[in-house]
């Protein structure tokens, strides 16, 4: 049987390799998005805060979950815009839309992520 080759477009690469594509992406997104970095900047100073009110594990979990959301929402957004860009870099009706609706979807969650910290905030 042959073997196969190390072609970048194979599935099921080794844990590491993955992780390797993973951590770029993060690493493209914090330098191509400022809403990303921002994201980052307020995640910290959530978990600053979460550290300082000690709240109840159940807090811990849900800002946790909401943080995580928020940061996997924007780096979709940002998958979505650059294979948008690239394949149709001209402007189009359409293609304005796909990307206004992915960045409501990250501002959907955001709004949500603000509300249960206000939540958090008024149960301490």
């Amino acid at each position: 049987m042959a073997r196969l080759e190390k072609d970048p477009n194979v599935k099921n690469r080794p844990f590491l390799e993955r992780l390797e594509f993973a951590l770029s992406g993060i690493s493209a997104a914090w330098r191509s998005e400022a809403s990303f970095r921002t994201q980052i900047i307020v995640m910290i100073g959530v978990l600053l805060a979460l550290l300082w009110l000690r709240p109840a594990a159940i807090w811990w979990a849900m800002t946790v979950l909401a943080i995580g959301a928020v940061l996997a929402a924007e780096l979709f957004n940002t998958a979505l815009e650059h294979v948008i860009d690239h394949l149709h870099p001209e402007h189009a009706a359409k293609i304005k839309i796909a990307k206004d609706c992915a960045a409501g979807a990250v501002l959907v969650l955001c709004v949500a992520a603000i509300a249960l910290f206000l939540i958090l905030l008024m149960q301490t």
